[in-house]
């Protein structure tokens, strides 16, 4: 394998603990969970997975160098993402009432399309500016031009990336569908699920929309 081994593991190692600690992308598909089930729950993943492995091609492309001569580029992806995440908490506060209303799912339906689930994990992620700065400054880190195939080594690192987000989130997915599952008989425990899961998708879109 082109790649320094030591390097991979330490490169193991830290992504394990950064995937881990709740973010964005992990709160995310735990709501598509406890809504859509484990379904939607590892489509969402699917979609964040998909969204990494294009982070990945922009950082062997060079990305980190233009928003480091363009900070403004960067500073506009982070408010586009945090917009977006405070656009998907008002839809699920403003739908709760509707939602609550509707008939009770039948067994192995959920309150999302795998399909929505999906694209919404692959916009959250390629909008998340934490996710874009860890992928296109941390990632080179890991690559040494020096032992060839520069390509080959980020298509090393990326592949451990997908993997490991499937493993965290996509674990996080099915067991928040199987408790979903359950708060989805109860329409009033479901509004309040989508009430407070859209909250929770307001405060991390001002927070990444105002923090430096």
């Amino acid at each position: 394998m082109p790649i320094d081994q030591h390097l991979f593991i330490a490169f193991l190692l830290t992504t394990s603990v950064a995937m881990i600690s709740p973010g964005p992308d992990m709160l995310f598909v735990l709501g598509c969970g406890m809504r859509g089930g484990p379904k939607a729950g590892l489509l969402a993943t699917a979609g964040v997975a998909t969204s990494e492995a294009v982070h990945v091609a922009v950082a062997a492309g060079g990305l980190a160098a233009f928003f480091t001569a363009v900070p403004v580029a960067f500073t506009a992806m982070r408010i586009v993402g945090g917009a977006y995440l405070v656009y998907l908490g008002v839809q699920l506060i403003r739908h709760r009432k509707d939602a609550a209303a509707e008939e009770p799912p039948t067994p192995g339906e959920g309150g999302l399309s795998g399909r929505r689930a999906y694209l919404r994990g692959l916009l959250t992620n390629l909008l998340n500016p934490k996710m874009v700065t860890f992928t296109i400054a941390f990632l080179p880190q890991f690559v040494r031009p020096e032992l060839g195939s520069v390509g080959l080594q980020f298509a090393v690192l990326g592949a451990a990336l997908i993997v490991l987000e499937f493993l965290v989130d996509g674990t996080v997915g099915v067991l928040a569908g199987r408790i979903g599952a359950w708060l989805r008989r109860r329409r009033s425990t479901r509004r309040r699920v989508d009430a407070a899961t859209g909250g929770l998708f307001i405060g991390l879109g001002v927070r990444l929309a105002v923090e430096g």
